[in-house]
């Protein structure tokens, strides 16, 4: 069932690691799921393909890589990821993004 969610503040609910992100859940639902999640700099999240999803960097630099394209990926940049398209981030410096996947998640193959 869908609930409504609200995050007041979403320095309240981050947390920065590395060399992986630990994500806060903030949906967790079949077709849809919202996170938010730290990197420190160095810190990455490995090129894996994924379901559609939308990120926007809340802050610092990186760069975010979509199909082994390397975007700048800084306060305020959105991308929209295709469904099954590759993608990975790497932080510059602290860098905190939200997440939003969109679908079903891919049948384990």
């Amino acid at each position: 069932m869908n609930k409504p969610s609200y995050t007041p503040d979403w320095h309240d609910v981050i947390s920065y690691s590395s060399p992986g992100p630990t994500p806060r859940l903030l949906v967790d639902e079949p077709d849809l799921r919202v996170l938010v999640a730290g990197l420190e700099p160095g810190g990455r999240i490995p090129p894996h393909p994924e379901r559609r999803a939308v990120y926007h960097a809340l802050s610092g630099e990186g760069f975010l890589f979509l199909d082994g394209v390397g975007l700048p990926f800084r306060e305020g940049a959105i991308v929209v990821a295709p469904d099954g398209a590759t993608r990975g981030i790497e932080a510059v410096t602290r860098l905190a993004f939200m997440a939003v996947r969109i679908g079903p998640e891919p049948a384990a193959g």
